[in-house]
């Protein structure tokens, strides 16, 4: 895509420690804050200087449903369950400005695509690094690295939850 490529940790949430989210040459670029992770169903993402870029948030009355992504105190994005189909995974992302992503493709394997309209927005896929519990964001030139970031890490979030309900 031509964009930037970075690696995340899977299931991001369970660590309940600060995790760097490195970049194809294994800098570190976004800092997943993991003491707001603790105190309640929250993670922070910051840049190199500290500065908060994205807060997500679980709702806590939609049960595992959606989570909130803010900046600045103020809901940017709230990212939805997908709608499962045996062939085809989709997740709506509700952009507080009006319109709406979608996330399409297997998310559960973490093989999927953020797409606005036609328009792909960020690629997720487990292939492009050899490390294991590990996935990429690939976002295009242009596009707001931290939302994509933030969007995927709230979209494992919600699937591990349904894994994990659906193996008890």
């Amino acid at each position: 895509m031509g964009g930037m490529r970075y690696s995340v940790r899977e299931k991001i949430f369970s660590i309940g420690d600060d995790y760097w989210v490195t970049d194809e040459q294994g800098n570190q670029v976004f800092l997943v804050d993991g003491k707001a992770l603790r105190l309640r169903e929250t993670f922070e993402l910051k840049d190199r200087s500290g500065t908060v870029v994205a807060t997500v948030h679980k709702k806590l009355l939609a049960i595992r449903d959606s989570m909130n992504i803010e900046r600045d105190g103020t809901v940017i994005a709230t990212v939805k369950k997908a709608l499962i189909s045996p062939l085809h995974h989709r997740s709506v992302v509700e952009l507080s400005g009006g319109g709406e992503l979608e996330a399409v493709g297997n998310i559960l394997d973490k093989e999927f695509e953020i797409r606005s309209g036609g328009e792909v927005l960020a690629q997720i896929s487990r292939s492009w690094f050899r490390l294991r519990d590990t996935y990429g964001v690939d976002v295009a030139p242009g596009q707001d690295d931290a939302l994509m970031l933030a969007i995927a890490v709230c979209l494992d979030r919600i699937h591990h939850d349904e894994e994990e309900k659906r193996s008890r």
